[in-house]
C-alpha cells in the first residue's frame, strides 16, 4: 500500500515510529513532513496529506500532531477525505470497518502503547459497506 505522512513538531517522534513500522510491513510512503522539531503548523501538513490522498496519489494517509484533533479537523475540510481519530485498536479498526476512514489522526502526547496494532487495523481492516454505505453517500452528497 502506498501511503501519505506528515506531522507537526509535536508528532514527528510518532510519525517516525510509524514510518518505520510502515516500512517494517513492506508499504511505502511519502513523508510530506515536518522534520525537525522547530515549531510548525498543522493545518499546512494536514493539507498537503488530504489532497494528496484525495487526488489519488495514495490510498491512505497518517497525520500525527500533539492531540490528533487539529490534523483530523483540517484533513476532514479536504473533499473526499474521512479523517478518523484512534486512540486505540478498536477506534483505528472502527474507522476503517464503518467509517471507510482514507486518513487516520494520532496523537504524539497520546498512550503509543497499541501503535502497532492500530497501524495495522488501519492498514488491514476493510469497508464492511451496507448501512454504512448509506451514511457515507450522505456525506458525499454533504460534499456536493
Amino acid at each position: 500500500m502506498r501511503l501519505a505522512i506528515g506531522s507537526d513538531h509535536r508528532g514527528l517522534a510518532v510519525k517516525n515510529r510509524v514510518a518505520e513500522l510502515l516500512k517494517q510491513a513492506g508499504h511505502t510512503y511519502e513523508d510530506f513532513g515536518v522534520y525537525t522539531e522547530e515549531r510548525a503548523d498543522y493545518p499546512q501538513i494536514a493539507k498537503k496529506v488530504g489532497q494528496a490522498v484525495a487526488g489519488g496519489k495514495f490510498e491512505r494517509g497518517i497525520l500525527v500532531c500533539g492531540t490528533g484533533i487539529g490534523m483530523c479537523i483540517v484533513a476532514n475540510k479536504v473533499k473526499g477525505i474521512r479523517a478518523a481519530m484512534a486512540f486505540n485498536t478498536f477506534s483505528a479498526s472502527r474507522a476503517r470497518q464503518h467509517n471507510d476512514a482514507n486518513i487516520l489522526c494520532l496523537g504524539g502526547e497520546n498512550d503509543q502503547s497499541q501503535l502497532p496494532e492500530m497501524i495495522n487495523a488501519f492498514l488491514t481492516c476493510e469497508f464492511e459497506g451496507g448501512r454504512h454505505q448509506q451514511r457515507l453517500d450522505m456525506i458525499r452528497e454533504m460534499e456536493k
